[in-house]
């Protein structure tokens, strides 16, 4: 692990660590990542916490590292409040953005595995403050809420050393088929076509074969456009992309696709610690269904959930409850406290 400052224009103390991880197949692979503290965190125990960033896009220009270091991540939103308490943030870039090979978009094992690989490289960053025996958290929203429960859900295997106490997960993507479904054709299509790209990297299928010409060369723009591009996709009919005419989503439903985006279901695994959910009622992205199941699955599986359904309308809109949300689950946590058991 290595550690270099960042640009002096930053009002917080920023390192940009490199810690040489692994991909979900074992295989090495090395993630960008960003260590956020306030100097005054130093004045009292830190407490560290794994910031999970939502979508970014597909192309190295969208990793948070780079975004932050251009003042234009979004995440700000999350990471400002988290940081003013006097909480270590650490965030990853995840697989594939801003280094090597295609982003594994919403790919459960891999995000998560970063996610946790993170939450190391800051314990064992030389001068960080921060021991094995500091309290940790998980957070996130969106697809940075699918990759908080993910860790969450890998952490008793993959990283059992970390003393994780909770994970804050927002809008959780934990059915991709489901998802899929929701947004093909709509405002958030692009994001259809990063996951479909994404999955097919880490799966090792070729999606060529299923793409015609118009497909292959969207597949091509989307691997180097980030968020904000999302509206030059916007309302496409996706079948217009395939070679059969089918839409993306039924593509999805189908063979290797199939059995590859269940591979991603979160859910089936029990988290390590407890855990809150926030989502909105009206979530136009990722459907309100979708958390309420995964609340109901880690329930089943003698998980503590905390179930928070938001009024917010539309998934942008449901971010910010989620914020606040999140800072009074760890303020609870981190004091030892468990907030109201949503379980049924």
């Amino acid at each position: 692990i290595r550690a270099m400052p960042l640009a002096p224009q930053h009002l917080h103390r920023m390192e940009w660590i490199r810690d040489r991880l692994r991909e979900q197949d074992d295989d090495p692979s090395v993630l960008a990542a960003l260590d956020d503290a306030m100097a005054y965190a130093r004045e009292r125990e830190e407490l560290p916490r794994t910031y999970t960033a939502g979508t970014q896009g597909m192309g190295d220009s969208c990793a948070p590292s780079r975004q932050m270091e251009s003042l234009v991540e979004y995440e700000g939103i999350g990471i400002t409040p988290a940081v003013a308490r006097g909480y270590a943030v650490s965030i990853t870039d995840y697989q594939g953005l801003g280094t090597a090979g295609t982003h594994t978009y919403m790919v459960r094992e891999a995000q998560g595995r970063a996610v946790l690989d993170m939450a190391r490289a800051t314990k064992n960053l030389k001068g960080s403050g921060i021991t094995a025996s500091n309290p940790i958290g998980l957070m996130g929203y969106s697809q940075g809420g699918g990759a908080a429960g993910a860790a969450a859900e890998l952490a008793g295997s993959y990283a059992p050393e970390l003393n994780i106490k909770g994970s804050a997960i927002g809008a959780p993507p934990a059915d991709l088929g489901k998802v899929g479904k929701n947004i093909d054709g709509s405002l958030y299509f692009a994001f259809a076509t990063f996951a479909l790209l994404g999955v097919a990297q880490s799966e090792g299928i070729d999606p060529n074969p299923h793409l015609n010409a118009a497909g292959k060369e969207l597949a091509s723009q989307v691997e180097n456009d980030c968020v904000f591009d999302l509206f030059n996709y916007a309302f496409k009919d996706s079948g217009t992309y395939t070679t059969s005419g089918k839409k993306l989503s039924a593509l999805l439903d189908e063979q290797p696709f199939r059995a590859a985006v269940e591979r991603q279901r979160i859910g089936r695994l029990k988290p390590n610690a407890p855990v809150q959910i926030n989502h909105a009622i009206l979530d136009d992205t990722i459907p309100y269904a979708v958390g309420k199941q995964l609340g109901s699955d880690w329930c089943d599986k003698g998980t503590r959930v905390t179930f928070n359904a938001g009024l917010t309308p539309t998934h942008v809109g449901g971010m910010v409850p989620h914020v606040a949300k999140s800072m009074l689950f760890f303020e609870d946590r981190f004091a030892g406290r468990n907030q109201v058991n949503s379980c049924w």
